[in-house]
């Protein structure tokens, strides 16, 4: 505290040197402290606020000098906090972060109606419909308000959405008439934010203002997208090494079916392999007395072993592979047509 400060305090009567003491503490013994307006709530709501912010935050509300004294004597450098404490305007404090601060009194906010003399926070709009009054003098002051109502069906209509105040302008006392009786709140009534200290920073309630859903979403996406470039970059991490691992076995697994490497593991696929690539060549022979009867009236296979062991590996890989072993079966079914008979029987021979 500045030796200005200091004497400034030392002049205040009793009651004030002790509220400045206890505003004073208030500021220490919390992590995040912050100004919030006030104004126009009334008393009993302000304490019913302040009973709902009980084991979250505390709110303390006292003159706008004590508050500004207690602000300068703490240790921490909050001159920045001191230019948010006027008008109507109270302290809080928490040791939550301030965006968690700044969402629920966001969320504690509840309509209320307005007064003439006051500002419109957004448009006021009076929504198409039956107003549920009767038909009378009313009609006439939805008109001066500049809202498109009629009487229709024995009651006051309004044709269609009606703006009749834009945001930023002041309320008249008729259009408060009006709005009251139809039970429109245009305001919300609630603790507004002004500024929060925390860690060293002065957070600004367009800091604090942000989509937690679409923050959390472009985080996951970035960190999907993160693992991806990992993966394809064969970079190992605890989240990617399963990945890795799982497609590097796929691609030998690829590898030793193609390369025909006689393996236990590959044992079963080599095989299947072979019995579809039989199959297939089958297939291609006209003259069905020439095969052996279990082979007759097979048709060619829908997918082979390459294709299935293909989806754990590199797709272009296995592609190029069944592209060369169509190009053999083919040139296999030339050979058969141009020996005129003699490959189905030598073929015949084979399977006994």
């Amino acid at each position: 505290m500045s030796a200005e400060a200091e004497r400034k305090t030392e002049n205040l009567p009793e009651w004030k040197r002790e509220e400045v003491g206890e505003l004073a503490d208030l500021i220490e013994d919390y992590e995040s402290v912050g100004v919030v307006s006030i104004t126009g709530i009334p008393s009993k709501q302000l304490q019913a606020m302040r009973r709902d912010l009980h084991g979250t935050a505390v709110l303390r509300v006292s003159r706008n000098t004590l508050q500004t004294r207690a602000v300068e004597e703490a240790e921490a450098d909050l001159d920045e906090l001191v230019q948010h404490i006027e008008g109507q305007v109270g302290l809080i404090a928490t040791n939550d972060n301030p965006f968690a601060l700044y969402k629920e009194l966001e969320a504690s906010k509840t309509p209320a109606p307005i007064g003439a003399g006051e500002i419109a926070p957004n448009d006021i709009v009076i929504p198409e419909g039956d107003t549920g009054v009767d038909p009378g003098p009313f009609v006439g002051d939805l008109q001066q308000v500049g809202a498109n109502a009629r009487i229709e069906d024995g009651s006051i209509q309004v044709m269609e959405d009606s703006k009749v105040l834009d945001a930023g302008e002041e309320v008249s006392a008729d259009l408060s008439n009006v709005l009251n009786e139809l039970g429109i709140e245009p305001k919300e009534v609630g603790l507004d934010l002004r500024a929060v200290y925390s860690d060293g920073v002065l957070f600004d309630p367009e800091d604090l203002d942000i989509d937690v859903e679409a923050y959390e979403s472009d985080v996951a996406t970035a960190a999907a997208r993160a693992r991806n470039l990992a993966i394809n970059a064969s970079f190992p991490t605890a989240q990617t090494a399963p990945t890795l691992i799982a497609k590097a076995t796929g691609e030998a697994k690829s590898l030793g079916l193609q390369a025909a490497i006689e393996s236990p593991a590959l044992a079963d696929d080599l095989v299947s392999k072979a019995d579809a690539q039989l199959r297939a060549l089958a297939a291609q022979i006209d003259d069905e007395e020439a095969l052996p009867e279990e082979l007759q009236g097979v048709e060619a296979p829908a997918s082979t072993a390459d294709a299935d062991a293909g989806s754990d590996a590199d797709e272009s890989s296995d592609d190029q592979d069944q592209d060369q072993d169509t190009e053999e079966t083919d040139a296999d079914a030339d050979d058969d047509d141009d020996d005129d008979g003699d490959g189905a029987e030598g073929l015949g021979a084979m399977f006994g």
